[in-house]
């Protein structure tokens, strides 16, 4: 098996593990819990399909059934927030909600986007990326995920009684997500790019995670 293949399901099968929450917990009424299941359930799908169509290479080398659960278990805990949204019955804010989708939306926008772009350029010409969402920034994707998973982190943060009992803790998952995997992901693209001779002229002008505006 690969490594998508664990990912992928995992993906997939968040939407239902949302709804079994909201079943269990009898939440049908919680508007939260609707929004979180839209933008969470949604994101899964996106990613299948990308998947399939332009998927990241990395996610394609064969790996152990051990791993994969320890892979597939791992993105568990990002599970946590949807728990924590339907277990204390958050209804968060109308305003707070709107951010929300619209950091959501952005995410997508960057995350989708620039992982269609660099699939589609390193079809027609091989090498660095330097135009379009890559000029300002040399992940653009992983920016884009870290504001979809922003987004789910934020919502169940705030309830319009205050701060939510244990809100918090989405957020040091992310952080862990953030430090442990992505960064040095990053890091080691970075040294692999610095191959090419333009890399460094690139690297002056572009943001390694957020991009730069000017």
């Amino acid at each position: 098996m690969k490594q998508k293949h664990f990912i992928d399901s995992h993906k997939g099968a968040t939407g239902l593990f949302v709804i079994a929450l909201m079943f269990y917990y009898d939440r049908w009424e919680n508007t939260t819990a609707w929004v979180y299941l839209a933008v969470h359930g949604s994101y899964g799908l996106f990613w299948i399909t990308k998947s399939r169509l332009f998927g990241d290479k990395s996610w394609e080398k064969p790996t152990g059934i051990l791993y994969g659960l320890v892979i597939w278990f791992g993105l568990t805990l990002y599970w946590i927030a949807p728990w924590l949204i339907i277990r204390y019955d958050v209804a968060t804010p109308p305003w707070y909600l709107g951010l929300c989708v619209f950091v959501y939306a952005l995410g997508v926008f960057y995350h989708f986007a620039s992982d269609m772009q660099k699939h589609v350029s390193l079809a027609l010409r091989p090498g660095l990326i330097q135009s379009g969402l890559w000029a300002r920034c040399r992940n653009p994707n992983y920016f884009g995920e870290f504001l979809i998973y922003g987004s789910f982190v934020l919502l169940p943060l705030l309830n319009q009684d205050g701060w939510t009992p244990f809100g918090w803790v989405p957020a040091i998952v992310l952080g862990i997500f953030l430090c442990g995997v992505w960064i040095p992901n990053m890091l080691r693209k970075d040294k692999s790019l610095s191959r090419y001779p333009e890399f460094a002229e690139y690297k002056r002008r572009s943001g390694m995670f957020i991009p730069y505006l000017l």
